[in-house]
């Protein structure tokens, strides 16, 4: 099928870069929220994501104001009944999401391509509420997803092989990389990054680094190689036999934690949670929040420049 238009359920951090992507590769946009004051500051962070793209050379000032035409903003959800393809990134609460997609479903029109942004809710458990859940599947696109080059396809256990191909082919349309992944909590990504989350937090419980030094061995090391080459690819250059003989006896050494523990629960507990709350496991007071999104959006697109301008 042929996507004309689309609808972003949601204009947060997510919702927002969902929509300056797919309006930066020629699609009509819907960007829909309850809150009139979330969709006003959903235009500030799309003003903001263009000027380091433009900054950066990977937009036109001309190409940026074309985009921004693209895009409409509204609390109605009849908006949706004209889009092709709808993505959802609201709360992650399956009961929310159960009250989203039962109303929804039956306003698209029965051809449109369903799916949800969950970073790792069941695809399987959201379909119960939707109408004709064989159109719906997971696409779980990363923070910040304007840069990043990564979505996961995820397919619930009534998703058509038809709706998992549109939402891959759209996500290669927009020059991402998507990969395909059965249902799964956490699917791919974040079963892989909470494993290092929970080792990262075992470590400075321990006493072994602090907070910046667990961070300093990631950016200038693991980090290094994990932007060109994925664990299995390390493991290979490495050595499988040195890889073998350090697992023998490491793994049974590493945090097996089945719940939340240290320093992320603390900082949870006592309301910091990061950028969003201008404190977490650093401080962004005094404009530090901004200072810091910035920062990440001119490195990731300096590195996603530096790996795939050839492509």
């Amino acid at each position: 099928m042929e996507v004309k238009k689309i609808g972003v359920a949601g204009s947060g951090t997510m919702g927002s870069s969902l929509a300056e992507t797919f309006a930066k590769f020629g699609y009509e946009v819907y960007l829909y929220d309850i809150a009139d004051a979330q969709l006003e500051r959903a235009k500030k962070l799309i003003t903001l994501n263009h000027e380091t793209e433009v900054k950066e050379g990977m937009l036109t000032p001309e190409n940026a104001d074309a985009l921004l035409k693209r895009i409409s903003y509204g609390s109605d959800i009849q908006g949706f009944k004209d889009v092709d393809f709808l993505i959802e990134a609201i709360l992650e609460k399956i009961e929310v999401k159960h009250s989203f997609w039962g109303e929804v479903s039956k306003i698209v029109p029965d051809h449109a391509v369903l799916c949800s942004n969950t970073s790792g809710l069941s695809i399987t458990r959201i379909a119960e509420a939707v109408n004709l859940p064989e159109r719906f599947g997971g696409m779980h696109w990363i923070n910040p997803p304007h840069i990043i080059p990564l979505v996961e396809v995820i397919s619930g256990d009534k998703t058509s092989e038809d709706a998992a191909e549109v939402i891959y082919q759209l996500a290669v349309k927009c020059k991402k990389k998507p990969v395909k992944v059965h249902d799964a909590p956490g699917f791919v990504l974040n079963r892989i990054q909470f494993a290092i989350m929970r080792e990262a937090l075992n470590i400075v419980q321990e006493g072994i680094t602090t907070v910046d030094g667990a961070d300093d061995v990631m950016k200038y090391g693991l980090g290094l190689r994990y932007a060109v080459f994925g664990p299995f690819e390390v493991a290979d250059l490495g050595g499988l036999d040195i890889f073998r003989n350090i697992s023998s006896y490491l793994f049974a050494d590493l945090s097996n934690a089945d719940k939340e523990f240290g320093l992320l629960k603390e900082h949870f507990e006592a309301g910091e949670l990061g950028v969003k709350s201008k404190k977490g496991f650093y401080d962004y007071s005094d404009g530090k929040d901004m200072e810091q999104i910035r920062y990440r959006d001119e490195m990731y697109t300096k590195l996603h420049k530096l790996l795939y301008s050839e492509e």
